[in-house]
């Protein structure tokens, strides 16, 4: 076994993916002369689910869309849900984004579940199953993405010894309805505790 050479991003706080690099989040703003300038940086707050097989961590959200940036409406909007509490936000902000960190553990596989959205989802480090309800299976490497169109899907780390991660950006969406005349609404089949139901799909 080789010794691995030290993390360049040592994890954030409360993070369980010890050999994951600790993400960051960098928000820009405008100075008064019109100019781009850094507002902060954020090390990524995680949330532990399903007894510590997953993790999230609520990168940044907007309630509208497209986004008011006026006096930084946005900024203050998102830094009032996060005060909140990660139970608060549910996996999609009704008219708005959501980008979101999750680190799923050697072996997890979370539930299968449908939001009322269009979600982008890449992976970032190691192998991810992508399963639908259809029994279709995909298997996701680092740097490959898939976009979620309101379907019903769960995601699946195959590794018996890594953790994998993934990053999510989710916009609440219009969903045809369907032969019986209804609209797919959110399915969090067996639900996580802690996760919310997003309230999006009336």
């Amino acid at each position: 076994m080789t010794d691995q050479p030290p993390l360049s991003r040592p994890p954030t706080e409360n993070q369980l993916a010890t050999a994951l690099p600790g993400p960051s989040v960098y928000v820009t703003t405008h100075a008064d002369n019109g100019t781009a300038v850094l507002q902060s940086r954020r090390p990524a707050a995680w949330a532990t689910y399903d007894e510590g097989e997953m993790q999230m961590a609520l990168a940044w959200t907007t309630d509208t869309f497209p986004a008011d940036l006026s006096q930084d409406k946005d900024i203050q909007s998102h830094d009032a849900r996060v005060a909140k509490g990660s139970s608060a936000t549910g996996l999609v902000v009704g008219g708005g984004t959501v980008l979101r960190y999750v680190d799923f553990a050697p072996g997890y596989a979370c539930m299968m579940h449908r939001t009322v959205s269009v979600d982008y989802g890449i992976v970032l480090e190691g192998n991810v199953i992508s399963e639908l309800d259809s029994g279709e299976t995909v298997t996701m490497s680092r740097g490959d993405s898939m976009v979620q169109r309101a379907t019903m899907h769960a995601w699946r780390n195959p590794s018996k010894t890594e953790w994998a991660r993934m990053v999510f950006c989710l916009q609440h969406c219009e969903v045809p309805r369907g032969k019986d005349g209804q609209a797919p609404k959110e399915d969090l089949g067996r639900g996580t505790p802690g996760i919310p139901a997003s309230g999006n799909d009336a």
